[in-house]
């Protein structure tokens, strides 16, 4: 006969416990973890785009364009180790640009995307942001799915972003 204190963790229980050990704070994108995470967000969506990704063909996220008051980075990090980020870009009274959304494949599961976008969501509101816009590429389906489960409405194209297929909208 097996006791419950002989059995592990269930996936839900270990998955919550991961989830209460991410951090996700405001970053200079010049930082190492900062880096690591843009540098590996470039990395999968070179593997993932079907002719590969160049970052100096797309709309810019530079680094000056990702600190205050231009925007903002966000590094989530499991234990210590960066694992996820998010960007703002800001533009005055227009719409802010979520962008450089990623998390890695170790902490994918964990609820990750979606409480990094809930965040950037919350700077944006507490900037005085009303709407925020993202455009994504179509083999980013889990991305996708997110957006939409979050309440982002598909619009028409409002950049000229090569590696884009779908943009998106959300009032907040």
């Amino acid at each position: 006969m097996t006791t419950v204190n002989e059995m592990g963790p269930d996936e839900s229980t270990s998955e919550r416990l991961q989830a209460a050990s991410i951090t996700i704070t405001v970053e200079d994108p010049a930082t190492p973890d900062a880096v690591h995470c843009i540098e590996s967000y470039f990395a999968e969506l070179d593997d993932r785009f079907e002719a590969g990704f160049d970052p100096s063909h797309s709309i810019s996220a530079d680094a000056s364009e990702l600190v205050e008051p231009r925007g903002l980075l966000l590094v989530a990090r499991l234990h210590g180790t960066p694992v996820g980020c998010g960007a703002l870009k800001f533009h005055g009274p227009q719409p802010a640009e979520i962008k450089r959304m990623w998390v890695s494949v170790d902490a994918r599961g964990l609820g990750l995307g979606r409480r990094l976008l809930t965040e950037l969501e919350r700077h944006a509101v507490d900037r005085g942001v009303s709407m925020v816009r993202l455009e994504t590429n179509q083999t980013l389906t889990e991305a996708i799915a997110l957006y939409r489960s979050a309440g982002y409405h598909e619009v028409d194209a409002f950049n000229d972003e090569p590696y884009a297929h779908h943009w998106f909208e959300k009032h907040l």
